[in-house]
């Protein structure tokens, strides 16, 4: 027994030591850093919203006819642009529709974007870079063309911007970029970030086990034997005494 287990022992944490290593820095990595701060909500300005209006406002339905589409959603909202309707049609598409003249939202200037950004942010930065994406990157979360407002703060905070609305859809900064790498290293899909059901992970959890168990028994094994020797030692200068 004791010459098997220290076999699979030695040779599978050769294969999985380096991984099992990753998820302890890992699991170190997100335990300690509040979940808050990697949002970074602490970067949130503080302001009060403003109300919808009770009247002066178009039908949705008529804000769909403008816009020529067919609406199966409908939300009407405030933002820093005004009062929109933001309409989804029968194929999935979003519109949003200025509320009050049923007018396209056309997309912020990279002026207003930085005005925008600027607004919502909290903190010792300033904008000091705007990028347009016609194409959301992955790490932004959402998908459309947004706008990357980037901070002079030290956590490297960027604001992605939803073009139409000017709303922040999403907080990145380098801590979460670090707790992004780390969580796509404790499940091993380091495409998406997503998925932590895939045959890799499932794998490597798989070969852990059985150094887990070996581990263990090993140990009992050697606990067994340093008692029986205290044991033996102390029955010896008991003899001697």
């Amino acid at each position: 027994m004791l010459k098997l287990s220290t076999q699979i022992h030695k040779w599978l944490a050769l294969i999985v030591g380096l991984q099992v290593l990753g998820w302890v820095l890992g699991g170190l990595v997100m335990t300690a850093i509040p979940i808050e701060r990697v949002r970074g909500e602490h970067h949130v300005a503080a302001f009060q919203r403003q109300v919808l209006p009770a009247s002066g406002v178009l039908d949705y339905r008529a804000a769909a006819a403008v816009m020529g589409v067919e609406a199966v959603e409908a939300t009407l909202k405030t933002t820093l642009r005004g009062t929109v309707w933001v309409l989804k049609d029968v194929d999935g598409g979003v519109h949003t529709v200025n509320a009050v003249t049923g007018a396209h939202m056309q997309p912020m200037t990279e002026g207003e974007a930085r005005q925008l950004a600027g607004a919502q942010y909290q903190g010792k930065g300033q904008p000091i870079a705007a990028r347009w994406f016609s194409t959301a990157p992955q790490e932004a979360g959402k998908p459309g063309p947004l706008w990357r407002i980037e901070f002079s703060d030290v956590e490297k905070t960027s604001f992605y911007l939803s073009p139409e609305t000017g709303e922040v859809v999403s907080r990145r900064s380098n801590i979460w970029r670090l707790y992004d790498l780390f969580w796509r290293i404790h499940i091993l899909d380091f495409k998406t970030g997503d998925n932590f059901n895939n045959p890799l992970v499932i794998a490597a959890a798989a070969l852990t086990l059985p150094v887990v168990v070996t581990g263990l028994i090993l140990l009992w094994i050697r606990l067994g034997r340093d008692w029986r020797a205290a044991r033996a030692r102390a029955r010896g200068a008991r003899a001697a005494g």
